[in-house]
């Protein structure tokens, strides 16, 4: 709905524009108005405002200010002070008495500031979203990640370590393990940054919260390499998406994994040959 104020511009600049050899129609696609607008808001001596009469109309189930202190001292007392409404409404209906829905003890709490953290337990966390990463160039942004690859050996798998360059897509770095650790990793990010000629502070490698990820060797390595560390939110299976798209691929494509490997050299030609 315009305002009359705003009404008013508009006609001041119509009648400029008219005066200075506008056409009307010209002039009010200008400004987004019909003329038949214009000519309603310019009918008479005076311009007027809206005419429709405006209510505003009072719940006849809001609460009183006696029944919102109820609830609030309910809610503060010693036997609730702990509680959260989800848990004080069952409580009071246990006992024949309703002050309230679940709803509107959380918009009286609200609106009294006292809408805090209630439970007997740690409160959640607000995460700030990471930086986002860009890579312009190959070897700037690395992803890597490492999945399991099944043996024959009941309960023993083998460990498929894939470093992924995020620009161009090149696996520039991958072995076979017997064991996951941040050992294993620190001598392929070693041979990576060997091989691929990588200087100090070139390179940004992103990975899960993996323990072989944080472990204590690989981060020493990558400090005296010069490489920067990314890691996922918590709890936030998404924050890996490339190498969880390209270990995905890996297995579930037609030609998918062989039966359990016997051994590490069979488990290294397979991943040769894909």
């Amino acid at each position: 709905m315009t305002t009359l104020a705003e009404r008013q511009v508009c006609l001041g600049l119509l009648h400029a524009a008219i005066g200075g050899g506008a056409r009307q129609a010209a002039a009010c696609e200008l400004l987004g108005l019909s003329v038949r607008t214009i000519q309603r808001w310019d009918s008479g001596e005076t311009l007027r405002s809206d005419q429709r009469p405006l209510q505003h109309h009072v719940p006849a189930h809001k609460f009183t200010q006696e029944e919102r202190a109820t609830v609030l001292a309910v809610a503060n007392s010693a036997e609730f002070a702990h509680l959260p409404p989800s848990q004080i409404v069952p409580i009071l209906a246990d006992q024949q008495r309703y002050i309230g829905s679940e709803s509107t003890i959380y918009r009286i709490l609200r609106a009294a500031g006292l809408l805090q953290h209630r439970r007997a337990e740690r409160p959640a966390q607000a995460r700030k979203k990471p930086k986002a990463l860009c890579a312009t160039a190959p070897n700037q942004l690395y992803s890597w990640d490492i999945t399991y690859l099944p043996t024959t050996l009941q309960g023993k798998s083998f460990y498929l370590y894939v470093f992924l360059d995020v620009f161009s897509r090149k696996i520039v770095g991958w072995q076979v393990f017997f064991e996951e650790s941040s050992q294993n990793a620190s001598d392929l990010m070693q041979d990576i940054c060997q091989r691929e000629q990588i200087n100090r502070d070139q390179v940004v490698l992103h990975s899960d919260n993996g323990s072989s990820m944080k472990g204590a060797t690989m981060l020493a390595t990558l400090q005296n390499l010069g490489v920067a560390t990314s890691f996922s939110r918590p709890a936030v299976s998404n924050d890996n998406p490339y190498s969880e798209s390209l270990f995905k691929t890996l297995k579930y494509r037609p030609m998918q994994l062989p039966k359990p490997f016997d051994d590490l050299l069979a488990a290294r030609q397979w991943a040769t040959q894909v």
